[in-house]
């Protein structure tokens, strides 16, 4: 598992028929992620966020700088099974997004965002260092869960002259700001109709040509968009406009 790294994100908001069209080319140049095969994999998240939900208004208001913490498990079938997850502090400086992740057990996770000491474990370097930034957010910002998101996932990883280049396809995005447990089985709620989906784009460096390419002839527009945000602001009944990812009249839908 890589604990650590720095990229760039790209995301759009596609229909899925043109999801689709956009997965039969990238077949022709990149492999499936190999953790999901051909049908992808689910994914829930449980966002921390202050009494004033300072992450969302953060990203609301284009802060250069802005983090967020959550809990995020790859469940399973029942989602009430599942035992462990990592706890993520993902951070934006201007466009590079970067993440350090720490890999728990899930009443671990919970003690850790709750802002108690993990001392009763044996954590290499690197992982105290995550643990004590998520200690310090937790006190200084009065973190509390706050929303959880979910949705499926089909992601394409690049070969080997693409190495870092990672393109997902999320559809089913739900939240939901009750039942606020990670593994907890509760309905949510549609953060855009079903026959949408969120692509992103992610890479370490460049954006390859042929990437460019590909956006292009299948005119994809680069947008704004934050699941968690999405779905306070649903929630909360803001109407913000990067944030409202629903499709509106005249959107393309080719």
């Amino acid at each position: 598992m890589i604990r650590r790294f720095n990229r760039y994100e790209l995301k759009y908001i596609l229909p899925v028929k043109k999801s689709e069209k956009i997965m039969v080319d990238l077949e022709n140049f990149t492999d499936k992620d190999p953790f999901g095969g051909s049908n992808g994999y689910p994914l829930v998240s449980l966002y921390y966020d202050s009494p004033g939900l300072d992450f969302f208004w953060a990203k609301v208001e284009g802060i250069k700088f802005r983090r967020k913490l959550r809990i995020r498990i790859y469940p399973k079938d029942p989602i009430q099974s599942t035992t462990t997850g990592m706890v993520e502090i993902k951070q934006r400086i201007n466009r590079t997004v970067q993440k350090r992740r720490l890999k728990l057990l899930l009443d671990d996770t919970d003690r850790l965002c709750r802002g108690e000491s993990l001392s009763h474990l044996e954590l290499d370097g690197m992982d105290r260092q995550v643990a004590s930034e998520v200690l310090y957010m937790v006190d200084a910002m009065q973190l509390r869960p706050t929303c959880i998101t979910a949705y499926h996932r089909k992601a394409f990883i690049g070969g080997r002259y693409d190495a870092g280049l990672r393109i997902t396809f999320d559809t089913n995005v739900r939240y939901r700001t009750y039942a606020l447990t990670v593994n907890e089985a509760a309905d949510n709620h549609l953060v855009l109709p079903l026959d949408w989906c969120i692509m992103e784009v992610k890479v370490n460096d460049a954006v390859p040509d042929w990437v460019t390419s590909l956006l292009a002839r299948h005119q994809c527009r680069l947008q704004r968009i934050s699941k968690y945000c999405a779905g306070i602001a649903k929630a909360e009944n803001h109407e913000i406009i990067p944030l409202v990812i629903a499709p509106v009249p005249g959107m393309e839908v080719n």
